[in-house]
């Protein structure tokens, strides 16, 4: 007899556990079910849903990876060579996202090390953006006037191959709060500084007491308009947003988030959930996404994961140029890759669906966009610009008139 079929609203709790085996899930929680059985045999769904529980169940050596998916030659070689390359983790959670026998799954690439990894190429650097050039304390990056980026943690639940602080990330020990006090002090003493970033290293991975401290001093700077955290957390251990992390996190706004995504995979029902909650207690959020090749690098791909995540309420907000790190050619795309898709974007799809495209400028000189030329000159006083096909339209790029004239009515449409 076919298994009966229940529709489960993705915006709802999910089940703790199944009573119902007849029960046929979304998916994503289908997939993690499977996988947790046959990986994780002695964990229950309430195990499962612990974010404690994920962080200490991490895959962070070849041996417990090799037994999840079908390393490559180039996978397994890239082991040879420890502590020269970011370390390995991912959480349980991700990891059952990626296709085992599929060398090519673009989760997998943003997970799993390779060879190439090793590989320095011209212009590459451990801190291309020049951060530690504007540390004006421990933890502290001041590189605009008005803001500050606040790592205030080196750890991750799992580690993206690509990443920009892949110099620090799992491999220094975070000061806690008497380093945080350090920043602290800076940002108090100088009142220029109105926004906040925390980051990482990914916060959400503290305790929540933790947060608490940290957002509450802050909040008792007074010249601290907005603070923003850095996070993906939401993509890689959605149970990490829980009920009592919400009801620290509304107690200090007004607080804006961030998340970093990368593919339409990510966007599971338990991601879709944890975002939900999050833009119900009242945080905006916004995307982060870096353009990788192979990976997100052509329209369609961008544009299903921009449409997902509009859906969600998570508003698409930097496209990054993939920064030039350590061992990163062959994840970085041309700038004309990047011009190609936003292009693809812009005018075909809602603007709240098209992110920034930017370049992190490598020496600390801070987000520049990149556009497609829609200026195409002049003629007289009319300016001549093009829009997302192509087209070229006059705009009267003057105040008032020499000749003024009778208006005889609307100019008609082609």
């Amino acid at each position: 007899m076919r298994p009966k079929t229940i529709f489960i609203d993705e915006n709802e709790e999910p089940p703790s556990l199944l009573a119902d085996t007849n029960v046929l899930l979304p998916p994503s929680q289908e997939t993690s079910l499977s996988f947790r059985e046959r990986y994780f045999p002695a964990a229950t769904q309430e195990d499962w849903d612990d974010w404690r529980w994920q962080l200490r169940h991490r895959i962070t050596t070849r041996k417990q990876l090799g037994k999840i998916v079908r390393l490559s030659e180039n996978e397994r070689n890239s082991f040879h060579f420890r502590n020269t390359t970011l370390p390995l983790a991912i959480t349980p959670y991700y990891a059952s996202l990626i296709r085992p026998d599929d060398q090519e799954h673009p989760l997998r690439r943003t997970m799993i090390p390779v060879v190439s990894e090793l590989i320095v190429s011209p212009g590459e650097s451990s801190d291309p953006l020049g951060e530690e050039c504007h540390s004006p304390a421990p933890g502290l990056i001041h590189r605009y006037p008005d803001r500050v980026l606040f790592l205030v943690t080196e750890y991750c639940s799992s580690y993206c191959r690509y990443c920009t602080r892949s110099r620090m990330v799992g491999r220094r020990k975070s000061g806690g709060r008497k380093q945080w006090q350090l920043a602290l002090d800076y940002i108090e003493r100088t009142p220029a500084i109105r926004d906040v970033l925390l980051s990482g290293g990914d916060p959400l991975t503290l305790p929540d007491e933790e947060i608490d401290w940290l957002l509450g001093r802050l909040r008792q700077i007074p010249h601290v308009e907005l603070i923003r955290i850095g996070t993906k957390a939401p993509v890689v251990l959605p149970q990490r947003i829980t009920s009592g992390l919400i009801e620290v996190l509304k107690k200090y706004h007004p607080l804006w988030m961030s998340i970093h995504c990368t593919h339409p995979d990510e966007l599971t029902v338990e991601m879709r959930q944890a975002c939900t909650r999050l833009a119900d207690a009242g945080i905006p959020l916004g995307s982060q996404t870096v353009l990788l090749s192979g990976i997100n690098d052509s329209v369609e791909t961008m544009r299903s994961l921009m449409h997902g995540l509009v859906k969600i309420r998570v508003k698409p907000y930097y496209l990054y140029q993939c920064d030039p790190i350590l061992g990163s050619s062959h994840f970085r795309t041309p700038v004309s890759k990047g011009l190609e898709v936003y292009q693809g974007l812009r005018g075909y799809t809602t603007g709240y669906a098209v992110p920034n495209y930017v370049i992190d400028a490598p020496g600390g000189g801070g987000k520049i966009p990149l556009i497609p030329e829609t200026v195409a000159g002049r003629d007289g006083s009319d300016l001549l610009i093009r829009n997302y096909e192509g087209k070229i339209y006059r705009y009267p790029d003057v105040i008032g008139s020499a000749s003024p004239s009778v208006l005889q009515g609307a100019p008609q449409c082609e």
